[in-house]
């Protein structure tokens, strides 16, 4: 459902090629809707109300600027995604959801590549972001480790096949991450090289920069101000230019 979500940065798009993407992008995730719950029909299951932690990394922890956005929802957050998705294509025989799936990480893998692509740039632009972004995506592992380990916890049989493998995904998982944050250009060293008091230092100060930004009023943006300085209009338009985005 994230797809309606996307609309908050649609209108918040700092470019038209941006823009587009979320345009695209929205339809995209709202589609996997269906595809899920054909998965479950198939199934014969029922979607469950989402854990507390789930909760809060899809929508409680929304990015509070499009940097953020692209850094924490789109590069990091899908990219967790999409480790499930490669996981349960591996794991799964019934030809139905492997095709389902198969076409959805597609998608998928387009979108990290935009979330990845978009963070480099903006790092680029101002390198003192790296350390703002790397304390929120300190939370976001925080998170994912607690949900993994409390789900194993809470299971009523821990050695379930499934539930065994748990351990070692969540590892692979944050190997990724880690490999993801220096892609981006946010980490520049190993995370075992982090210690407890500077992740807790990231991490305070990332939510205290959020803090005060929020205390800044934001004008108010008018669609007829928006794009007309933007690269797209100052180029000829190509024969690959589409509604495909």
């Amino acid at each position: 459902m994230t797809g309606i979500q996307v609309g908050h940065w649609l209108h918040h798009a700092p470019d038209f090629a941006a823009a587009r993407f979320f345009a695209r992008q929205s339809v995209e995730e709202l589609t996997h809707v269906v595809h899920i719950r054909r998965i479950f029909d198939i199934l014969g299951s029922e979607p469950m109300p989402p854990h507390p932690l789930m909760r809060f990394l899809a929508t409680g922890f929304i990015g509070g600027a499009f940097e953020e956005h692209v850094a924490l929802e789109m590069a990091q957050g899908e990219g967790f995604v999409l480790m499930v998705f490669y996981a349960l294509i591996d794991l799964i025989d019934e030809p139905r959801i492997r095709r389902t799936l198969e076409n959805a990480v597609k998608q998928e893998e387009r979108h990290v590549d935009f979330g990845e692509e978009r963070t480099r740039r903006a790092v680029t632009a101002d390198p003192a972001l790296a350390r703002h972004l790397l304390g929120l995506n300190l939370v976001s592992l925080i998170a994912m480790r607690r949900f993994a380990r409390g789900a194993i916890a809470r299971a009523a049989d821990p050695e379930h096949p499934v539930l065994r493998q748990l351990p070692g995904f969540l590892e692979r998982t944050t190997e990724v991450t880690e490999e993801r944050l220096r892609r981006i250009g946010v980490l520049t060293r190993p995370l075992a090289e982090i210690g407890t008091v500077e992740r807790a230092f990231l991490i305070a100060s990332a939510f205290g920069r959020r803090m005060v930004r929020r205390m800044i009023p934001r004008r108010r943006r008018y669609l007829t101000d928006t794009y007309l300085d933007d690269p797209f209009f100052k180029l000829p338009a190509t024969p690959e230019e589409d509604d495909s985005g």
